[in-house]
């Protein structure tokens, strides 16, 4: 396995980590305050200024391999670019890579046909709109997801949508105009035939935002995470993306990809909480020594760049067998990373946190948000022991005879 960067990789690389430093980082104290000004839950303007930018500069849909719509980059090519992505929440935006739209963008792009393309990809990959993914329920076990309750009836030419979703990332965001919903359509049907996704306008009747969740406090204005009520919703029958019954088909699809960019996204997130933890045990000082120097505190900075380096490889070889290999061949080597990055980026983050003292868990650094963030991560996309249940399955699959 090679995992040297292609020209391009490092070409592009290069640029994002130079317009990171010069206007990610600068503006998020901007960020802040905007979205603290007035109404939280409208568009913050720097964004805006910062992704007609990137646009420039040649930085925007960087995840998608289809070069007619994206960069072109394989899943191994991109893994580095989404990594320096992950310093901060609001990061991916500014180069259109952002989750939900990028899972919602390669969905359309593969699965969706002409039509769908052209009304929602087409302004999804201008950032002229954003998406949402309505899949967890609040009155199941959504780790499950053949659990779930939400139902779509064909009435003549038209979808008729019943069901309340919860954790719809994006959804408060006032740009947010299309979602795709999982549900059930063919319950007659084997487990995993019987569920479908399919484009609801959410400005469509019926459609109903309950209220915003926050993640231990945070409501991540104006992106949101929210609940959603669909009222007897009506929808054409051709809203239906690939066919009927093919929504895990889909899923497939779209979650090997998806958990390659939030696991080095993670790995951004900790390479940042190791540098501020370094700055700030070299800068600060305690019982006449700098804090660096005490309490085994290179002892911490050694085993965290261990761990980062660690789940690194790992993801990029993940990366590199889905390029290879394929998703299924891949599926324990996705399965791991899901549970190794978020959780090593959750040590190091707690650690970058103790060397700060009380400013770790404010909002003069970031390392509070990092924090709920991660841990949220391993709930979402399958939570920890479900992934850790497929990998064992797979290990043990080994010894059948």
């Amino acid at each position: 396995m090679d995992f040297s960067y292609s020209p391009k990789t490092q070409e592009l690389l290069d640029k994002l980590i130079a317009f990171r430093d010069e206007h990610i980082y600068p503006n998020e104290a901007v960020f802040s305050r905007q979205v603290n000004e007035g109404d939280r839950w409208a568009a913050v303007p720097v964004v805006a200024e910062l992704q007609a930018l990137a646009r420039e500069q040649g930085l925007w849909n960087l995840f998608l391999p289809e070069p007619e719509y994206g960069a072109g980059l394989s899943n191994l090519e991109y893994a580095p670019l989404a990594e320096v992505m992950g310093c901060n929440e609001w990061a991916p935006e500014v180069f259109n890579c952002g989750a939900p739209d990028t899972g919602n963008m390669e969905v359309i792009a593969r699965y969706g046909n002409a039509e769908q393309k052209e009304q929602w990809l087409k302004p999804l990959l201008s950032a002229e709109i954003r998406s949402c993914f309505a899949m967890t329920e609040p009155g199941v076990a959504s780790s499950d997801a053949t659990n779930m309750e939400a139902t779509a009836v064909r009435e003549g030419d038209e979808w008729v949508l019943t069901g309340r979703k919860w954790w719809i990332s994006g959804a408060g965001d006032p740009r947010c105009k299309i979602a795709i919903f999982m549900c059930l359509t063919n319950p007659e049907a084997g487990r995993h035939e019987q569920h479908s996704q399919i484009l609801v306008p959410m400005d469509a009747p019926g459609v109903t935002v309950v209220r915003p969740l926050t993640v231990f406090g945070y409501d991540h204005a104006p992106h949101g995470h929210c609940e959603i009520v669909f009222d007897n919703v009506r929808v054409p029958y051709g809203n239906v993306i690939l066919g009927e019954g093919r929504g895990f088909e889909i899923a497939q699809g779209r979650l090997g990809p998806g958990r390659i960019h939030h696991c080095m996204r993670s790995i951004g997130t900790a390479e940042r909480a190791l540098e501020l933890m370094c700055r700030r045990g070299m800068q600060r000082t305690a019982f006449g020594k700098p804090l660096i120097k005490l309490g085994g505190n290179f002892d911490v900075v050694a085993e965290s760049r261990i761990e980062i380096e660690q789940a690194r490889l790992l993801v990029l070889k993940a990366a590199w067998l889905m390029d290879n290999v394929g998703n299924k061949a891949a599926a324990s080597e996705i399965s791991q990373i899901k549970v190794v990055a978020p959780n090593i980026a959750l040590r190091v983050i707690d650690r970058a946190i103790q060397m700060h003292g009380g400013a770790g868990v404010c909002q003069d650094v970031p390392l509070a948000e990092m924090y709920a963030n991660q841990r949220t991560l391993r709930l979402a996309d399958g939570p920890d022991e479900v992934h850790r249940m497929l990998v064992a399955r797979r290990e043990l699959a080994k010894y059948r005879d």
